[in-house]
C-alpha cells in the first residue's frame, strides 16, 4: 500500500532569492535537508499524534521539494506491506516538513508573508 500527500508554501521573493543549488540556507541550517528529516520522524510518528491511528511498520519514506514562482511544493511518499492503509503518515509527513520550512525561514522573512496551503493526499493505492 501507498499514499502521495502535498502540501505547498507561499513565500515572499526573499525565501526564493535565499534558493541556492536547491537549498535554502538560513541561521537555522539547511532547510529543505532539514524539513525532509522532520518530516520523516513524523512520519514514524504519526500514531502517537493522531488519536486511533495504529502504529505502522513504515517500508518506504520519501519526499520531493521543488520550487517553482513563489512557491514551495512539498510531497511525501509512505509505503508498506499490509492491511491499513498509510494515508495518515503522508499527511502528517508532509504536513510537518512544511511547518518546519516555515519555522526555519522565518528568520529571513516576516513569518505572516509566508503561509501552508492545499495540504492534501494525491494518491493512495491498496
Amino acid at each position: 500500500r501507498t499514499a502521495k500527500a502535498q502540501a505547498t508554501l507561499q513565500v515572499p521573493d526573499l525565501v526564493m532569492n535565499a534558493l541556492t543549488s536547491g537549498e535554502i540556507h538560513t541561521p537555522k541550517g539547511p532547510v529543505f535537508a532539514t524539513a525532509i528529516v522532520a518530516g520523516t520522524m513524523a512520519v514514524k510518528k504519526t500514531a502517537d499524534l493522531i488519536p486511533f491511528c495504529h502504529p505502522l511498520n513504515i517500508q518506504k519514506c520519501d519526499f520531493h521539494i521543488a520550487s517553482e514562482d513563489n512557491r514551495i511544493v512539498i510531497e511525501c511518499t509512505c509505503g508498506l506491506e499490509g492491511k491499513t492503509g498509510v494515508e495518515m503518515e503522508a499527511l502528517t509527513g508532509v504536513s510537518v516538513a512544511a511547518l518546519t520550512v516555515y519555522d526555519m525561514c522565518k528568520s529571513i522573512t516576516p513569518p505572516t508573508a509566508m503561509s501552508v496551503q492545499n495540504v492534501c493526499l494525491l494518491d493512495k493505492t491498496k
